[in-house]
């Protein structure tokens, strides 16, 4: 058997364990806030947590706002981003009263748990990381020193909370095995004081923008969350599509139709395939009204219950507040122990 599917196997066998008793795990999770949350966020990693949430599992969301700077100019209007993407995990059926919801800048503790950490790796370590190459790759110079060292930060972001249940992709499981090598490294050196956080490999389907390439802000290809649904539909009927008028799945030849299909077919659970042979010779007008009914339809209820939380702007301030200072706490007693483990008390 290779190696991802023993992985595979792994992962299934953990999923039956945290269906049968939540309460044994706490996940970690987020994002980088540089921007509004769109459909590939709520599909490939938002709907996911909201379900573990949902279960009983203890969940720690971070914006991880530090990480916005790790190879940019600035950080842009970060701030709005963090609070619009409380926004939506709220929206999206995160509660507040059951959830830790927090910012990396505000969580000293957590931070400075990468000093020791990455005493543990090596720099060959840190360039072998999949997403420190592909970002040097991108950027065509030297990496940051906050670049390199970002797999550090995250394994900080699990292990400040001692989590132990991590969902992700297949090209996220190098993160979660550094963060693993990192926590069995400090056990073995100075006593046992982290779990060994596992991996929950999940489903997460391949989303595409709307002009086929990866859904991404900076292309402009994203439908956010935020949008209205005159938003939406207009931004669907300025989708390139092509002069051919029968309808077919076909990404690598036809991507701005097959990237309708694909969104239309996460909105309404009915498989690219069929949809494209539904609409049959109607033409990609008849797609794109199709696909914007579907998501409009889709994210109704999400978009009503944003629009009444954000007519109470302090609540998303008290949720960041509250969210904040729980996640002090817990980082100040990890730290706490991890000075002791490592005799650094004075």
């Amino acid at each position: 058997m290779n190696s991802y599917a023993a992985t595979r196997d792994r992962s299934d066998a953990l999923a039956a364990a945290v269906a049968a008793h939540p309460s044994r795990y706490r996940v970690l999770t987020g994002e980088r806030p540089t921007g509004p949350l769109h459909l590939g966020h709520y599909f490939g990693t938002i709907s996911e947590r909201v379900r573990l949430h949902n279960l009983g599992v203890d969940t720690f969301v971070i914006l991880a706002d530090y990480q916005v700077i790790t190879d940019r100019d600035g950080i842009g209007p970060v701030r709005d981003n963090v609070y619009n993407a409380v926004l939506d995990y709220l929206a999206a059926g995160i509660d507040p009263d059951r959830a830790t919801i927090f910012t990396h800048s505000a969580v000293p503790a957590l931070n400075q748990l990468m000093l020791p950490f990455l005493s543990l790796v090596t720099e060959a370590e840190l360039h072998r990381n999949p997403t420190v190459k592909a970002e040097h790759a991108a950027a065509g110079r030297a990496l940051s020193g906050l670049m390199l060292t970002y797999p550090v930060h995250q394994a900080a972001d699990i292990l400040f909370c001692k989590g132990n249940l991590v969902p992700v992709g297949k090209d996220n499981l190098p993160h979660i095995e550094l963060t693993r090598v990192i926590a069995r490294r400090f056990n073995e050196r100075y006593g046992h004081t982290f779990p060994e956080p596992r991996p929950l490999l999940t489903a997460t389907p391949e989303i595409p923008g709307l002009d086929g390439r990866k859904m991404s802000k900076s292309y402009g290809n994203a439908i956010a969350l935020s949008s209205t649904a005159d938003q939406t539909a207009a931004l669907i009927r300025r989708t390139r599509t092509d002069a051919h008028r029968t309808i077919t799945f076909d990404p690598e030849h036809r991507p701005g139709i097959s990237a309708l299909l694909t969104t239309a077919a996460l909105c309404t659970g009915i498989d690219e395939q069929t949809l494209a042979t539904d609409i049959g010779s109607a033409g990609a007008g008849a797609l794109k009204k199709f696909t914007a009914d579907a998501v409009n339809d889709y994210f109704a209820a999400h978009r009503r219950r944003r629009a009444d939380l954000a007519r109470d702007p302090e609540f998303v301030c008290t949720v960041l507040r509250a969210g904040n200072e729980s996640a002090n706490e817990i980082a100040n007693r990890t730290l706490d122990e991890v000075r002791a483990a490592m005799g650094t008390t004075y």
